[in-house]
């Protein structure tokens, strides 16, 4: 099940690189400016090779939304993240993108649930 905190966050980070990217701005410096208050830095470099993999597999630029609802793009990388969408599902591309993304999709997990974690066990302490 998709935890709606999850969700903003990844959709939140999404639109940050995408913006960074777009102004033609160092996403991961973009990033850490994101994360730094609530904790979760660590994470600036681990969502820039997600979404450089993600967009390098679709082939064109990540689409996001502007506010409220996600777009289809920030859909598909939420499933992917919470593995109600496998990458094989839907979404073809070479073997060697395919591979990077599925690195980048499991490294994400692992390290948002690590951070998330240790920010909860900092805050009881």
């Amino acid at each position: 099940m998709r935890s709606p905190i999850r969700s903003a966050l990844v959709t939140t980070i999404a639109r940050c690189w995408r913006t960074a990217r777009d102004e033609r701005e160092n996403a991961q410096n973009c990033l850490y400016a994101l994360l730094r208050p609530v904790g979760l830095d660590v994470l600036a470099p681990v969502f820039d090779s997600l979404f450089s993999m993600y967009e390098s597999a679709l082939g064109r630029p990540i689409a996001t939304g502007r506010r409220g609802a996600a777009s289809a793009d920030e859909r598909l990388v939420l499933g992917m993240l919470d593995g109600t969408r496998p990458r094989r599902d839907c979404l073809q591309c070479d073997a060697g993108r395919a591979s990077a993304l599925d690195c980048a999709i499991c490294s994400t997990r692992i390290m948002l649930t690590l951070a998330i974690d240790d920010r909860r066990r900092m805050a009881v302490l």
